[in-house]
């Protein structure tokens, strides 16, 4: 009996001691209505289990820095001046440390901070509890240092404490104020004046799984495959279209069309090539299509800057400004830039198999374009095609526009307040007709190939942002076909329309901007 009486009493009394191990001490303070500040208290006085993982105690030399890692991926360094402030003016040699990970799903944002940030995440969802002494102390001396490791899955991040706004229902922010922010290779490091919950916020990559990248795959190819053959008929209704009217503008439409179908069947090719080489990387064939494919890209988005610098000085020929060989000068650029690029790149043999690897799985897809082998040549040559260059032809065709839709506005103003005294007034009105159409012309054009470029901004920010880039990009060549078919209609009817014009308009637009070289 009294056997039976030891083991109820033992078996009972661990039962009610069971809340004071720190496993349950999350659990237990959630059901509270201010759990932040339970779990601050009850942490420093729980039992840690001896294989427990997320949190680590240790009595420490106040008059000394310590090192805490609750886990492999975190590590807490504490000066001396730190330890010393949190316990007062206690004239106590030992202090407790305590470091703990919780995850951030427990973090509930208030309504204002949670519409501001929705593209922001919490690193690892990992955030790290530490607290030394009896209270937790503000604006310290020196700061504490927190080491958060990642394996380069992003690019960079912030370093934040919880700040909070709502004892009762534990809402509030995150916020930087007091935290620095350092990052290596391998860690981020955060420098905080403060002790409580530290985080890292990162604005994450979108990551395509399988079955996503599968479905890009065949929208990229079928449009593609629909750009190629539409760009290259559009091709021959723009040289069709020069022959009948001899004009800059629509010369300047075939070199881009010329381009964008090179783009196109490249890629096609590539892509194709390369599933036939299997594990034959060194291949020379590779090596060419990834040339040809990146020259192609850099000639299109070249082209697509001429039109926009075009656009512009569409209205110049108003005041009869004529430049000499001006079609041979915008060649050499739009042929010569990218062939010197694809050239000094050939030579260092940046080309060659890129792999593509998913987020779900270690499946991969490859295609003929600028190899991962050499991994400071691809960053390089990756950055400047792919961010660089397509930003600085997108902002450009956008300045481009925007003056070219105010001088328009100025030119229109003048008409009507000088009448008689305006330059407008020289020219009849089917060749103000004309240039009306050709400026909407070429502003339609710059608007159809800049706004995909643009839109890829939205590729690190969705998923949808990925499909709507994706999609754009690859009607491309059906887009040109649809304007140069548009563009073929109208100069028949304003052919059929013009049955008198006036020879002194017809003798200066000839010697104008548009004239012949």
């Amino acid at each position: 009996m009294w056997i039976i009486l030891f083991i109820t009493t033992t078996l009972c009394f661990s039962m009610s001691r069971a809340g004071d191990f720190c496993e349950n001490v999350l659990g237990e303070c959630r059901k509270s209505e201010s759990w932040i500040g339970c779990y601050e208290d009850r942490i420093m006085t729980c039992k840690a289990g001896r294989f427990m993982t997320g949190i680590n105690q240790l009595k420490v030399d106040s008059l000394q820095e310590v090192d805490v890692s609750p886990t492999f991926e975190h590590r807490v360094h504490i000066p001396s001046s730190a330890l010393q402030e949190s316990i007062g003016n206690v004239s106590e040699v030992e202090v407790l440390v305590v470091a703990s990970v919780i995850n951030s799903s427990y973090f509930k944002l208030s309504p204002p901070q949670r519409s501001r940030i929705q593209q922001i995440q919490v690193f690892r969802d990992s955030v790290v509890c530490v607290r030394a002494g009896t209270r937790a102390v503000k604006n310290l001396s020196q700061p504490i240092t927190l080491t958060f490791k990642h394996n380069k899955e992003v690019e960079s991040g912030t370093c934040v404490f919880w700040q909070e706004t709502s004892a009762e229902d534990g809402t509030g922010y995150w916020s930087n104020e007091g935290c620095e922010t350092h990052y290596t290779a391998h860690e981020f490091i955060c420098s905080c004046k403060r002790q409580r919950f530290f985080a890292v916020l990162v604005n994450p990559g979108i990551s395509v799984t399988k079955a996503h990248a599968d479905k890009l795959n065949y929208i990229t190819y079928i449009g593609s495959g629909l750009s190629a053959p539409f760009a290259l008929i559009s091709l021959f209704i723009y040289i069709y279209l020069h022959r009948r009217h001899p004009e800059k503008s629509i010369s300047l439409h075939m070199q881009l069309t010329a381009a964008m179908f090179c783009l196109h069947l490249t890629f096609l090719l590539s892509s194709l090539l390369v599933q036939l080489l299997k594990e034959k990387e060194d291949s020379s064939s590779c090596l060419v299509l990834g040339l040809v494919l990146h020259w192609s890209l850099l000639a299109t988005l070249t082209w697509s800057a001429l039109e926009g610098f075009h656009l512009y000085l569409l209205l110049i020929r108003v005041f009869n400004i004529y430049v000499r060989r001006y079609l041979l000068k915008l060649s050499l650029i739009g042929w010569g830039f990218p062939t010197v690029v694809a050239a000094v790149c050939g030579i260092s043999r940046v080309y060659g198999k890129y792999t593509l690897n998913y987020s779900d799985s270690n499946l991969t897809q490859h295609m003929c374009w600028i190899s991962d082998k050499s991994e400071q040549k691809l960053l390089i040559v990756s950055y400047i095609t792919t961010v660089a260059f397509p930003f600085f032809v997108v902002v450009f065709n956008a300045c481009m526009l925007g003056l070219v839709v105010f001088k328009i506005w100025d030119l229109r103003r003048g008409a009507r307040n000088f009448g008689s005294s305006s330059d407008w007034k020289k020219i009849n009105k089917e060749k103000r007709k004309r240039l009306w159409k050709d400026c909407v012309t070429v502003l339609g054009l710059s608007c159809v190939l800049g706004l995909p470029w643009g839109l890829a901004s939205t590729t690190y920010v969705s998923l949808g942002g990925i499909y709507i880039f994706t999609v754009l990009n690859s009607l491309q060549g059906l887009f040109i076909f649809l304007w140069s078919v548009a563009l073929a209609w109208s100069n028949s009817q304003t052919a059929n329309n013009s049955s008198i014009r006036d020879s002194s308009s017809q003798k200066m637009m000839t010697t104008s901007f548009n004239s012949k070289n």
